[in-house]
């Protein structure tokens, strides 16, 4: 069965994605543990990111780390976090979050119903940080 992350890739799913190359894609998570709480999600749907092929891996991270670092000029926390945890959806994913310390890092914190017009404006911000810096 197409994961709920798939189906976002392939447009059959809303999403506010702010990064795609030919490997990954990067959207805002719907439920925001901080505000700019991004999912980078390989195209390729594996469970576990430990089954991924090698470069897929490294694309991957790469893409995070882009990512990342649109995440840090738009909100220029203390870290940029990085968590692979994927529980919730069977579809590898790293979550990046802006944090001023680790108690901001819990799943407990999300907002399972965030402000449209806020997420609206993080995933334009992003865009126009990424576009900034050349990612696709």
């Amino acid at each position: 069965m197409t994961s709920v992350f798939t189906r976002i890739i392939n447009g059959e799913l809303p999403g506010r994605i702010v990064y795609s190359d030919e490997v990954s894609v990067a959207f805002l998570s719907i439920a925001p543990v901080r505000p700019g709480h991004t999912l980078v999600v390989p195209r390729l749907e594996v469970d576990h990111w430990i089954d991924l092929p090698d470069d897929v891996v490294r694309s991957v991270w790469s893409a995070a780390a882009t990512v990342g670092r649109a995440i840090d000029t738009v909100f220029r926390p203390r870290r940029v976090a990085a968590m692979l945890a994927g529980l919730e959806v069977p579809h590898t994913h790293v979550h990046l979050f802006p944090i001023d310390s680790e108690s901001q890092m819990s799943f407990s914190l999300a907002d399972p119903d965030p402000d449209p017009a806020m997420m609206d404006d993080v995933a334009e911000r992003l865009r126009a940080a990424l576009a900034g810096k050349g990612a696709p």
